[in-house]
């Protein structure tokens, strides 16, 4: 049996388990880099050199968001195509995505160097932190191409049930980069370039070890020259869903520019810091969470193009509870030790007392994170864009972005801490309603039709 067949037969919490753990360490190691990275930046730069990381990485992810709308975009209908038995379809998906990959983030890191003042300027790079913001942007954006072919790469190792294989892409840039940071940024004192070095190389290694993997003849997936050629209703078909992941990337680099001019306004370099700490924190603190949904897509669009939606309905709900509980742990335990947590980046007395109080207000609806997540992830895995783009949208484009510039004018720099926690929780109750009204609407209607004696789907 092929690997991706066991997204169709498994036990739903065995197959869950099986391809989010994977995915959670793969999160786990990642977010151990950022922080470390944080860490060695905040000790051997500053705080200047924190804020500059802070500008500079929504940037890069942006460029490189290409290739995680495309691997994700790509990888539901590839997910599908298996689930119907279609392995044609699959890999002249899988060659549609790699030509369009490396066309769009090349084009697109061109203009990064042809407009950086202005991006850097727009991102918030301002006053002292520019110079940093520069050093760091130059270097980390030759690495972009790398960083989206690995992420489209990792998508696709899921779609074909390959969680652990998925999950080295996503380790080896932060184990590299790990062994790279104190040489480059202690031994070589090259302090923010040295960090920036560091983080590209990782990347390239990474998209290294995933090339290796689909020409290595380990992939379901094969590569044929014919599958290159672009056919616009491959490009609709990958758009369609894959640009669901780019407006929320769009939304969060958005996000981000207004988050950026926001706390420089009313906090300065301190307050940009302050969010780089707490953001790389909040990053951490949810990678089991962003595990399990990782995990999730690919079981749900397989069995969905299976036409088995007892087991799509199961893991929606399985996969929900679970990232809720653990999410809630995890929330406890920050709440708990927010300024133990915040030193580990910095001894600046000022910036530990601001970040300290930031993360407990960013924190305080971080459980509900899950069921946004899984909500819009659903609609992904089953290839309906418009409602997987409108949930996705939800926290960060209609909610957090107008709270961020209306709150403060009443709350000062408390505000931009308090909009986070309020988009959370009106966030989640839309993507609870507008989840179960789809249930109940084009699942229940179908499973009542079932015969009562049909084997029930393990919960």
């Amino acid at each position: 049996m092929s690997n991706s067949k066991e997204l169709g037969t498994e036990p739903i919490p065995k197959v869950l388990a099986k391809m989010a753990i994977p995915a959670s360490v793969g999160f786990l190691i990642m977010n151990i880099y950022f922080i470390v990275d944080t860490i060695f930046v905040g000790r051997w730069v500053g705080p200047l050199g924190i804020a500059a990381i802070t500008v500079v990485m929504p940037i890069s992810f942006l460029v490189s968001s290409i290739g995680m709308a495309i691997g994700v975009g790509g990888a539901s209908v590839i997910s599908r195509a298996l689930g119907a038995d279609d392995e044609n379809h699959a890999c002249r998906t899988f060659g549609n995505m790699v030509s369009l990959t490396v066309i769009l983030v090349f084009l697109l890191m061109i203009l990064g160097f042809v407009f950086e003042h202005s991006i850097l300027e727009a991102f918030g790079a301002k006053g002292d932190i520019f110079p940093y913001a520069e050093t760091y942007f130059e270097i980390i954006l030759m690495g972009t191409p790398f960083l989206a072919w690995a992420m489209m790469s990792n998508n696709v190792m899921r779609a074909e049930g390959e969680p652990n294989m998925a999950m080295l892409v996503m380790m080896i840039p932060a184990v590299v980069n790990l062994i790279l940071d104190p040489i480059f940024i202690v031994w070589f004192e090259w302090g923010i370039a040295g960090a920036a070095w560091a983080t590209a190389i990782s990347y390239v290694m990474s998209a290294f070890f995933s090339l290796w993997f689909f020409t290595s003849g380990r992939s379901e997936l094969k590569i044929f020259w014919s599958s290159l050629k672009l056919k616009l209703s491959l490009i609709k078909e990958i758009s369609s869903i894959g640009s669901v992941t780019l407006a929320r990337q769009g939304t969060i680099s958005l996000l981000s520019i207004v988050l950026n001019q926001s706390l420089f306004t009313y906090g300065g370099e301190i307050a940009v810091a302050a969010f780089g700490i707490v953001n790389r924190t909040v990053m951490f603190a949810n990678f089991p969470v962003l595990g399990i949904t990782q995990g999730f897509l690919p079981i749900a669009g397989y069995n969905y193009g299976a036409g088995d939606y007892k087991r799509v309905k199961s893991i929606i709900w399985t996969a929900v509870r679970a990232g809720t509980a653990i999410a809630g742990s995890l929330f406890v335990m920050v709440l708990l030790f927010p300024e133990p947590i915040t030193r580990l980046f910095t001894t600046e007395a000022g910036l530990v007392d601001l970040a300290s109080h930031a993360l407990i207000l960013i924190f305080l609806a971080t459980p509900l994170l899950t069921l946004q997540l899984i909500g819009s992830a659903y609609f992904q895995a089953i290839g309906k864009a418009l409602p997987a783009l409108l949930l996705t949208l939800t926290k960060q484009g209609f909610f957090l972005i107008p709270l961020v510039l209306i709150l403060p004018i009443f709350f000062e720099l408390d505000g931009i801490w308090y909009a986070f926690p309020a988009a959370d929780i009106l966030a989640a109750a839309v993507t609870y309603w507008y989840l179960n009204r789809e249930i109940k609407k084009n699942i229940d209607p179908y499973l009542e039709t079932k015969p009562e004696e049909e084997e029930l789907v393990t919960n």
